[in-house]
């Protein structure tokens, strides 16, 4: 696959903007950063880049973005995974509507595949109800992440999303020091709270040198359906602020979208009215 360098995909949902920067991520010149407890990848499987999406706190809508972005990706014509690493608190798989469970094959597990041909590994996947609780310790969480890394037949992928968890723990740790992250997109949301929370998780990334790809805004506004106006339901933006503190670009602000939530929650995202544009820096 090749892309114009500098070149921007432009995602917009009902109202909303989300840039991602395309030659960024999908360069050839891989950013060569150490792994100090490097996990081996699954011997038959390739992946090109590994992209998380973080946030410090629960609630922001990691997962929602996660599969937005993941979506226009693959309807870019680029082979895409996503690696649900919230093992305790799991929503990839409703929100494309997979209910089978992982299979094993010659090769390792097997993903299940959304409609837009991604690959998709989560622990629902692994349950026989979804609403079943997982109850680990820290490092056994750790461990099935990286077991979703070694022991899952990806095949080749030229992108895998990655949906961490909230906060600072084992989990972000794991991955930052297990796997190689080529950068990481942070989701926060305009409450002043938040913002301080969402720091903390630029902070470890920072800390460990992984790159910020950009900040999403995310519940930035409500579009009125009839006369059209926004209204602030969380306050005026943090976003700007907020990267300009942590040193990143806001690369998208999505708005409250009741239609796009409902859609998540029948398990549609696929159906999301989505359109894919370029533009240049």
């Amino acid at each position: 696959m090749s892309f114009e360098d500098g070149a921007d995909r432009l995602l917009v949902t009902p109202g909303s903007e989300l840039y991602v920067k395309v030659g960024r991520i999908m360069s050839n010149e891989r950013v060569k950063r150490p792994v100090p407890f490097a996990h081996k990848l699954n011997e038959s499987s390739s992946i090109g880049r590994v992209i998380g999406v973080v946030s410090g706190k629960g609630g922001v809508g990691k997962s929602t973005v996660t599969a937005l972005l993941a979506q226009q990706f693959a309807r870019k014509g680029l082979k895409v995974g996503i690696m649900d690493a919230d093992i305790t608190g799991p929503s990839i798989p409703r929100i494309f509507g997979l209910k089978d469970r992982l299979k094993a094959g010659q090769y390792g597990l097997i993903p299940c595949v959304t409609s837009e041909g991604i690959k998709v590994v989560s622990m629902n996947l692994l349950l026989d109800d979804e609403t079943e609780a997982v109850i680990y310790r820290g490092p056994v969480i750790a461990g099935a992440v990286k077991q979703f890394w070694s022991d899952v037949y990806w095949g080749d992928l030229d992108v895998l999303f990655i949906d961490m968890p909230p906060g600072t723990g084992d989990v972000p740790l794991t991955v930052y020091q297990s796997l190689p992250i080529d950068g990481v997109v942070i989701v926060s949301s305009p409450q002043q709270l938040v913002s301080m929370i969402v720091t903390k998780a630029y902070d470890m990334a920072n800390k460990l040198h992984i790159p910020v790809l950009g900040l999403v805004e995310n519940y930035s506004y409500y579009k009125c359906p009839d006369c059209g106006s926004e209204h602030y339901i969380f306050g005026e933006s943090k976003a700007d602020e907020l990267a300009g503190t942590i040193g990143c670009k806001v690369i998208g602000r999505l708005p409250i979208d009741p239609a796009l939530a409902r859609l998540s929650d029948e398990g549609r995202i696929s159906e999301a009215d989505i359109v894919f544009d370029l533009e240049n820096e």
